[in-house]
């Protein structure tokens, strides 16, 4: 079996995103499976962040507008959630960009929005 960092932090996320979309199925808007997961991650003792913002720099300056992630989990795993017809390179380059401004390592990618869960790992 593979190994890589955050590896059993990142399949107890996917599972727990797993019974979300069991119960609620698609069709619900991002803020609903958000709702959600903030309910298991409380109930499983998962540390989290919600839409936690990260400034985004150029050269020597802050610019005025920030990134917001939906969850970073355990300090380290920035989350990601859609509620879209299929996950495309767009919503994986939004993801890269938060790691990058977050200086975090490991993203998840969640769809919600077809009839079985979608994830992808992304590694900044």
């Amino acid at each position: 079996m593979e190994n890589f960092y955050l590896k059993e932090e990142t399949y107890t996320i996917i599972g727990i995103c797993m019974e979300v979309h069991k119960i609620l199925g698609k069709g619900h808007s991002e803020i609903i499976y958000g709702d959600a997961l903030e309910y298991e991650f409380r109930k499983n003792g998962i540390p989290f962040e919600r839409e936690k913002k990260f400034n985004v720099t150029y050269k020597d300056i802050v610019l005025p507008h920030h990134y917001f992630s939906d969850f970073v989990i355990f300090e380290e795993i920035i989350l990601e959630i859609k509620a879209i017809q299929q996950l495309s390179s767009s919503e994986t380059k939004q993801t890269l960009n938060y790691l990058a401004a977050s200086k975090n390592k490991v993203g998840l990618l969640v769809n919600f929005g077809e009839d079985s869960l979608k994830y992808k790992r992304v590694v900044l």
